[in-house]
């Protein structure tokens, strides 16, 4: 009988100062003993933490045994700065790149990429394919993205992706599940042929996640405002809802067949640890 355990996957961002990299490395060490099948590490905005992103990653490397992938984008950067970056992690041993297009420093602003850069995500991932023969992931959006037109457009700016060499996506954060099976039908009929790996948001403060998705586009439902409603001063009870509505979301997705998850930590450990654990994932010396 195949195991009902999924596999999950952890994305942190690089902390602003000291205290907040001794924080991570709690976070971390809390989470690396459910054995996740890669960690990621962000690139900011305009790739604005560039140099604190290339050491966090290359700190994980070196001291654990963790898979680790480091996120790159077009924005801000030459194409020779960009391949610089990529150059020294291949040579590092690092393998595995999340490759997207990025927004700009100035979240109003429209795109725009470096004069002397890579254009897209696509571009940028045709790049990477010509400097080592790394695993590349993409990003994905089951709303689509904000600047997307259409659907369509969304799909085939996806497609360009893997057809430049991307080997599997992960989407942007969602709360319906039926968002994500939908999206899946929509891909498969576009004959795009690599695994999707749904994003997953455990909810530490309601108010600001509907502040974010506002800007990315993704969907907050009512069913989910009511249950965080009145919660504002009662983080013991919304740590516990929030728990609830993850694990329901996963069983959800698991049910239709998805076995791997992509949770986007926040650099907290406690409420993705708990959600892990409802899904059955234990740490190694307790499974052994």
């Amino acid at each position: 009988m195949a195991s009902t355990t999924p596999s999950v996957s952890f994305e942190f961002f690089p902390p602003h100062d000291d205290a907040g990299e001794t924080c991570l490395w709690h976070v971390m060490a809390r989470l690396a003993p459910l054995q996740p099948s890669f960690v990621s590490v962000t690139y900011g905005a305009g790739g604005s933490t560039r140099k604190r992103t290339d050491r966090v990653v290359r700190r994980i490397h070196d001291e654990t045994r963790m898979p680790v992938a480091a996120h790159l984008t077009c924005v801000g950067a030459s194409r020779d700065d960009v391949n610089a970056v990529v150059t020294g992690w291949r040579d590092a041993g690092i393998k595995h790149i999340v490759a997207l297009r990025g927004d700009m420093p100035d979240a109003d602003a429209p795109y725009a990429p470096h004069p002397e850069g890579y254009n897209n995500a696509a571009d940028l991932v045709s790049g990477l394919r010509k400097i080592a023969d790394f695993d590349i992931s993409v990003a994905a959006y089951p709303e689509t993205h904000p600047d997307s037109p259409t659907l369509e457009a969304d799909l085939d700016n996806l497609k360009r992706k893997v057809d430049a060499g991307a080997m599997q996506a992960i989407t942007q954060y969602f709360f319906n599940a039926d968002d994500f099976l939908k999206f899946r039908d929509r891909i498969d009929a576009a004959g795009i042929d690599v695994p999707i790996i749904p994003g997953i948001l455990p909810v530490t403060n309601f108010a600001k996640v509907v502040e974010f998705s506002e800007r990315c586009g993704a969907a907050v439902p009512d069913w989910m405002a009511s249950l965080f409603d009145g919660l504002d001063d009662d983080p013991d009870t919304r740590k516990l809802v929030a728990v609830s509505v993850a694990v329901d979301q996963c069983r959800a997705l698991q049910a239709e067949g998805v076995q791997q998850f992509h949770f986007y930590t926040l650099n907290r450990a406690e409420l993705t640890y708990a959600i892990c654990w409802r899904l059955g994932l234990r740490p190694l010396d307790a499974a052994a």
